[in-house]
Formats: structure tokens, C-alpha cells, sequence
């Protein structure tokens, strides 16, 4: 009776073939995950802001989305803040602010009225945010207040933004987040050409 195995040089070919094949996988399986965590951030900042506009109408008052360096007391207002908080302006939002007061225990009766905070590490590392401005206020009407001159940006990318798919040779789909002067809440994509659905422009 003949009993056949594989040989060591068959083996050899296999392993160097998975090898090969993997290789091959790699770059593409790093971009979709690193798009992932892009969209995941994307998604937690557009919830927050969908939510404080839903507030402000609820309460027919101001409510402020705020991106912070953390949601600890230390926390600071920042551009490029991966964090999140939302609370109800108690003054006037010019002067009032949510620093060193992010790790508030949420509340709507108790001053400040801290209603949802989101950390930055929630969607995973390996993420940027770029504002046009650290916070943004709505009305009890769903409009932003004071009215901005143009549309808020919001940018997020991978940490390191040459390689989102806008720039040359950049495969990751990084996503930008609108708000424009009604309070229109929208998640874009900057690659795509004008007039198509998830297009920016």
C-alpha cells in the first residue's frame, strides 16, 4: 500500500506562495481598516452634532458641540480635538466654556449641563481632526448661532493625512464633516467630483 505525503519542497512552494499572497493583501487590508476607523470617528462627531441640533430644538435653547483634547478636567478646548462633548449653554457662549469641566457627570438640571461626552480613543487610534473651529452652537431654531460667514468644516483623517485618497498616492478614504449656516448637519467625501450624492460640493 502506497502512502502519499507532501514533500519538503512542496511545502517550501506553499508557504512561499501564502507568503506571496499575503504580501500582496497587506497594503489594501491597512487602508480598510485605517478608512474604518476614519468613518467610525466620522460618524461619533456627526451623532454628536445631529444630536446637539436635536437638543437645542428640544429645549428651544442653546446647545454647544465641542471638540476637546480629552474628556478628563484637564480637557481644553481644541481644533484638533478627537473628543467630544455636548452641554446646554448656561451664559452667553462667548464667555461660557467647557473647560476643565468635561468629566461633569452628565445632567440637564444640574449646572453645567453636560449631556453627552465622547472620547477620542471610543473609534480607536490612528486618527485626525481638523476644525474650522472648536465649537459650534444651535439654536433653539436648529441654526447655528452667531451665523457663520460660510459653511463649518470639519476634517477627519488618518494621523498622518498624505495617505487619505485626496492627496496623490493616498489610498485611504478620509471624510469631512458640513455644517453650514441653517444647521444642516452633513458627512461628505472630498474626493468625489461636484454633483454626485456623498460629493462635498
Amino acid at each position: 500500500m502506497l502512502t502519499r505525503g507532501v514533500t519538503l519542497i512542496e511545502a517550501l512552494v506553499a508557504m512561499v506562495i501564502m507568503a506571496g499572497l499575503l504580501a500582496m493583501a497587506m497594503p489594501s487590508f491597512t487602508a480598510w481598516n485605517q478608512g474604518a476607523r476614519v468613518r467610525a470617528q466620522a460618524e461619533s462627531m456627526l451623532a454628536g452634532l445631529q444630536y446637539a441640533k436635536s437638543e437645542a430644538a428640544a429645549r428651544n435653547g442653546q446647545v454647544r458641540f465641542q471638540l476637546t483634547t480629552s474628556i478628563d478636567a484637564t480637557c481644553a478646548l481644541s481644533v484638533t480635538g478627537t473628543a467630544w462633548v455636548v452641554d446646554a449653554v448656561d451664559a452667553d457662549p462667548a464667555t461660557d466654556s467647557v473647560e476643565g469641566r468635561c468629566n461633569a457627570t452628565p445632567s440637564d438640571t444640574i449646572a453645567p449641563s453636560i449631556l453627552q461626552v465622547r472620547s477620542g480613543t471610543e473609534t480607536g487610534a490612528g486618527t485626525a481632526v481638523s476644525a474650522d473651529q472648536p465649537s459650534i452652537v444651535f439654536s433653539g431654531l436648529g441654526r447655528v448661532v452667531p451665523m457663520p460667514a460660510g459653511t463649518i468644516n470639519i476634517e477627519i483623517t488618518t494621523a498622518d493625512p498624505s495617505q487619505c485618497a485626496i492627496n496623490a498616492g493616498g489610498r485611504v478614504t478620509c471624510l469631512r464633516l458640513a455644517i453650514s449656516p441653517g444647521g444642516q448637519v452633513r458627512m461628505c467625501n472630498p474626493t468625489l467630483a461636484s454633483g454626485e450624492p456623498a460629493a462635498c460640493e
